[in-house]
């Protein structure tokens, strides 16, 4: 993983560039380097070593006139060069450079034959191409500055003050000047009354099992993030158990207020079960505020419930790379997938159930895949994500609804991946984990961490700035104190407009209560319905 940033266009100054990159150098801490084409643009880029550690330094060039920087991993990658490439020269073992190759063998249509993450720009004389991956896992922005030249970058930071207007570049997509926007990603199950397909829970268990081991590619150590959820603990088992075949070692992580937080003792049965190197952490409510001001400059977002759940995380993050891991396996897009978050009980039908979950998995690279990345790479930490597989998302999207909604089942949500993973005479997990309840990140570190940060942020606004809030910020306004606090140190490191609407909100639906907390569903087994009484903004 790193950093990457290309500038299209004349008169840039090479140590301005220089600067503007290394806004990014957390995100690859290993090394930098920085290309000018032929027809003078830039490419640099801040490197993360995993794969090829000794040659896969970039920008790279292909065989001809073409060069590229990349952001990700592309598990197929062996595949291609030993197929659909053979014919071409390599200069390294990196992953990243088929992505070159590939377009000078199919020209700009050649983004669905990648199996993986990634965020590139590949420069040959004038012409460009700029892709994202799929979901949008791996982030990436563009911009226009004032003498019309364009930037591509993994954060917002490197390019926001050069740039007359910037955004989000859009998930599935592929942009040519010849072009415009492209989407390539398309699937079946975007569409409505596409999720026809029956259940197959041999075929969503080895579904995942297949998206897990892609994963575990790397020339670095491995490790998981272990929540004590069923998505992280899934993960972490089907790893241990492959890993087991190679005799590797796999290292646990958890994260907690203190050792009776509900993820931390749900992780240390999943850790003891599994018998994995596990590692306890924790942090203090103080010490999380004391971070809020650096964390959104690294998340580049103001959403509540990402800034909320990215605080123990980034902790987390620190605490691994200290130890010498730069992988880890992380559970994001379950929920979403197949209808976990405790809201979705109260779908009113089947056709909405699924239209949630389509959008949910739409929008994951403005919330879980941003705060996931950001809050890991912060630290040169790099999360992989099996659950947003290619082939997982086909088996899982395709089933009907009817077969995922928490009401088909007693209210049991992610009924068919527990029932999955449920095989008594090999037990993936214990089965007090197995069936948990679900608990998101940011309440299982601790219920005092949302309460106490609640507290916090409502000493910080008084009544009269908090009545300016709909004047001051006409677009998402801040509906709370504790948004509006957010909101504020936002706009001190991202005052643009263009940066404001990149954002989108991670909001409950189908429940009164807008808190994105799940404590503040009625459904949670503790559950806390005056979370969000605070004062909100009529």
């Amino acid at each position: 993983m790193c950093g990457i940033l290309a500038i299209i266009g004349k008169g840039k100054d090479q140590a301005l560039v220089k600067d503007l990159s290394k806004r990014m150098s957390h995100r690859g801490p290993d090394e930098s380097d920085i290309h000018i084409t032929e027809k003078g643009h830039y490419l640099s880029h801040e490197r993360l070593s995993i794969v090829d550690l000794h040659t896969g330094k970039q920008p790279i060039q292909g065989t001809s006139t073409a060069w590229m920087v990349h952001n990700g991993e592309i598990y197929n990658h062996q595949k291609l060069r030993e197929t659909t490439l053979k014919q071409h020269r390599f200069r390294t073992t990196s992953d990243s450079e088929v992505i070159v190759h590939l377009y000078e063998e199919y020209g700009y249509d050649f983004l669905n034959k990648l199996d993986g993450v990634f965020a590139f720009v590949v420069i040959d004389g004038d012409d460009y191409i700029a892709g994202r991956d799929p979901i949008g896992v791996k982030p990436l922005y563009y911009g226009i500055d004032a003498k019309g030249n364009t930037y591509f970058s993994s954060e917002m930071k490197a390019i926001a003050d050069q740039c007359k207007t910037f955004a989000a570049f859009p998930p599935g997509h592929y942009y040519t000047p010849k072009t415009g926007f492209v989407r390539y990603y398309e699937p079946e199950w975007f569409k409505d009354n596409t999720a026809v397909d029956d259940l197959d829970l041999v075929k969503l268990r080895e579904s995942l099992i297949d998206a897990t081991k892609k994963r575990l590619m790397a020339d670095v150590p491995l490790g998981v993030l272990l929540s004590g959820g069923l998505d992280s603990s899934l993960t972490s088992s089907i790893a241990k158990r492959l890993l087991a075949e190679t005799g590797q070692k796999l290292h646990s992580f958890s994260i907690g207020l203190d050792a009776d937080a509900p993820d931390l003792k749900a992780a240390r049965k999943v850790a003891d079960f599994l018998k994995t190197e596990h590692h306890e952490i924790h942090f203090s409510v103080e010490q999380g505020i004391e971070i809020i001001d650096k964390l959104i400059w690294h998340l580049e977002t103001y959403d509540v419930t990402s800034i909320r759940a990215s605080t123990p995380m980034y902790f987390m993050s620190k605490y691994i790379t200290d130890r010498g891991v730069k992988v880890v396996l992380s559970g994001e897009g379950a929920d979403e997938i197949l209808g976990g978050y405790l809201y979705f009980r109260n779908a009113p039908s089947s056709d909405e159930f699924q239209k949630e979950t389509v959008r949910r998995v739409q929008r994951l690279s403005t919330a879980d895949c941003l705060r996931a990345d950001k809050s890991t790479m912060a630290h040169g930490l790099e999360a992989r994500v099996p659950f947003l597989d290619k082939s997982f998302l086909d088996v899982a999207m395709k089933i009907r609804p009817e077969f995922k909604e928490p009401k088909t089942y007693h209210n049991v949500e992610k009924y068919i991946l527990r029932k999955a993973f449920d095989t008594p005479e090999n037990p993936f997990l214990p089965d007090e984990v197995l069936w948990r309840q679900k608990e998101q990140f940011s309440d299982g570190v601790g219920y005092n961490w949302i309460d106490q940060l609640i507290a916090y942020c409502d000493s910080q606004v008084s009544d009269e700035a908090f009545a300016t809030a709909k004047e001051k910020y006409s677009f998402n306004t801040p509906l709370t104190k504790e948004a509006f606090f957010y909101r504020e140190i936002f706009h001190k490191h991202f005052p643009q407009e263009s940066a404001a609407q990149t954002v989108k909100r991670w909001i409950p639906k189908w429940q009164d209560n807008i808190d994105p907390s799940g404590r503040a569903n009625a459904a949670h087994v503790k559950a806390d319905v005056t979370i969000a009484t605070q004062k909100i903004l009529v």
